[in-house]
């Protein structure tokens, strides 16, 4: 487990684990090549070298008797919240209630990415620590074959030329009105489903209630950018593997077994 350091500048990673899945009631403790799949998002995320701390937060006791088990930190949250956000703000308000709340940022790992880069969360920890004025901060990477830009489950970014997001969509972004003009095609990036926060950010944004553009697209990090609050976005060659399904858990069990 992670040593506690008390920095006034430091990371905590949480990882919030619901039981609740629509597609895959109780993902996170399906076994993947003899271990839940929690832990195997866990043991990535022990590999980052820029975390302080890190936490799994969940709404269910199974859930935390396994965790404890293999060793995690777990803090107990309710059952009724709407996104993974809310989970590790509620985390984050208990281990400040008790004291030991002593990270100035966050990172949200989702529990259903066993295949998480650990050198990614290390910059976008670095990121953060480094610059005091990003508030928020996200990965894309490059979007890839023509199935993907046309998939609304799969969210693309467009960035300003600070690299902070201008906006997230399910839709392709932007419209090419001329396509056949090189240099006006502006390439989208994949987003993926990691976010850094400062910890003030991060309780000030729940406090938000769910935005016109949030409802619309079903995407929390517009509500983020219709408050002001800005997303750098970090590019990267890394493309998760999530499971969503028992089909999804099948083919990154197959992937663990290869590399075994």
């Amino acid at each position: 487990m992670k040593s506690l350091k008390k920095s006034a500048s430091s990371v905590a990673l949480i990882i919030p684990a619901r039981w609740g899945s629509t597609r895959f009631p109780g993902k996170l403790l399906h076994p993947l090549a003899g271990k839940p799949l929690l832990q195997h998002v866990w043991e990535r995320c022990q590999k980052a070298r820029t975390i302080d701390r890190i936490i799994i937060a969940t709404d269910d006791r199974r859930i935390k008797e396994v965790a404890t088990a293999f060793g995690a930190e777990v803090v107990m949250t309710s059952v009724k919240h709407q996104s993974g956000t809310d989970r590790i703000a509620e985390a984050v308000q208990k281990l400040e209630k008790k004291g030991t709340s002593n990270f100035s940022h966050v990172i949200n790992v989702q529990g259903d990415e066993p295949l998480i880069d650990a050198c990614l969360i290390d910059r976008l920890a670095k990121t953060m620590l480094q610059d005091p004025e990003v508030e928020m901060i996200t990965a894309g990477t490059p979007l890839g074959d023509e199935i993907h830009r046309n998939d609304p489950n799969v969210v693309k970014v467009v960035l300003d030329q600070k690299k902070n997001a201008l906006y997230f969509s399910r839709s392709l972004i932007p419209y090419h009105r001329d396509p056949h003009d090189s240099k006006s095609a502006v390439q989208p990036l994949l987003h993926l489903g990691v976010y850094g926060f400062r910890k003030d950010i991060l309780k000030k944004y729940v406090r938000y209630r769910p935005s016109p553009l949030e409802r619309c697209e079903k995407l929390e990090q517009l509500r983020a950018l219709e408050h002001g609050i800005k997303i750098r976005v970090l590019s990267t060659s890394h493309r998760a593997l999530g499971v969503d399904t028992p089909e999804d858990a099948k083919r990154i069990e197959s992937y663990f077994h290869k590399t075994c």
